[in-house]
């Protein structure tokens, strides 16, 4: 299949986790997809994963349906790196569909339950590249999608916006996203650019298997007890919407993964059906504005 074949997107920390599997998602279904990421050099992070390596098998996935990866070197605490990076998208491609804002710093202590104050100020980083970076990256794509009229801006959220999860900056990070991206959609909706948010549940990145096998007795049930998606199922998710022509339905709303993919007919890698964590974790506080009277509230 190629869906999204002459499609132009973004994915943000790509290099490992969740970015990695969304960029191969897409470029599977024909995309053409930047990947962005820190990670250059192989080994010099604890964990697997590059740009380079994300991008060569964005390309071999997208063989067949004229899908490839373009890997571009990003800190997303860097603003004029990513201006850089969404100016080579505009001379390169001429045009953005797709932006998954899926970068986001974690704190090595994120699992360490000392509470907020025993914890560094230097953690503060997590509003840096996951709050102001999923801004900096949505204003520029914005920019080239509202001309065009046309796109979707998807971010990478969590149950940790209305059921406590690792700690303060966490849940406040993940609860501002929700709320910057539903008013992104208000502002949106004119220029038909949808803005959405997807509630992942337990993602089996490669942090999470780590940090499962060292940590998992110390993180709470509702976590732990959560049937794990593969990092690729997201991604499938995401393809489906950026081909859904009514995608404007969507725009404004929270969503969970699993109760998406279940809509559009999706299943795992390993064809199973990723249940939802709704009744352990919560529901979504915001719906679509397409089904509120946003202006009067």
């Amino acid at each position: 299949m190629s869906t999204l074949k002459g499609k132009v997107a973004v994915v943000t920390g790509a290099s490992r986790g969740i970015g990695r599997g969304v960029a191969l998602a897409l470029a599977e279904q024909g995309a053409t997809v930047y990947v962005t990421g820190r990670t250059v050099t192989p080994g010099s992070y604890y964990l697997p994963g590059t740009v380079g390596e994300t991008a060569a098998q964005c390309s071999e996935r997208g063989a067949a349906s004229g899908g490839r990866g373009i890997a571009v070197a990003v800190d997303h605490a860097d603003d004029e790196k990513v201006a850089a990076l969404f100016e080579q998208v505009r001379r390169e491609q001429g045009r953005l569909d797709i932006l998954v804002n899926n970068a986001f710093t974690l704190s090595d202590d994120l699992l360490d339950g000392k509470p907020f104050w025993e914890k560094p100020l230097s953690n503060l980083e997590m509003w840096d590249v996951g709050i102001k970076s999923n801004y900096v990256a949505a204003w520029h794509a914005a920019n080239i999608m509202a001309p065009q009229q046309s796109g979707l801006i998807v971010a990478i959220s969590g149950f940790a916006a209305v059921t406590y999860t690792y700690g303060v900056i966490f849940g406040t990070s993940k609860t501002a996203v929700d709320r910057m991206s539903r008013d992104m959609a208000i502002e949106l909706q004119p220029y038909n650019v949808a803005s959405i948010v997807m509630w992942q549940g337990l993602t089996l990145t490669e942090k999470a298997r780590d940090n499962l096998a060292r940590m998992g007795h110390s993180m709470t049930r509702s976590i732990t007890n959560q049937t794990g998606s593969s990092v690729e199922h997201p991604g499938r998710v995401i393809a489906a919407m950026a081909a859904d022509p009514q995608i404007m339905r969507r725009s404004g709303g929270t969503f969970i993964t699993a109760e998406l993919a279940q809509e559009y007919g999706i299943t795992d890698v390993d064809g199973s059906v990723v249940p939802s964590a709704r009744a352990t974790r919560g529901a979504p506080i915001w719906k679509p504005i397409s089904e509120v009277d946003y202006r009067g509230k």
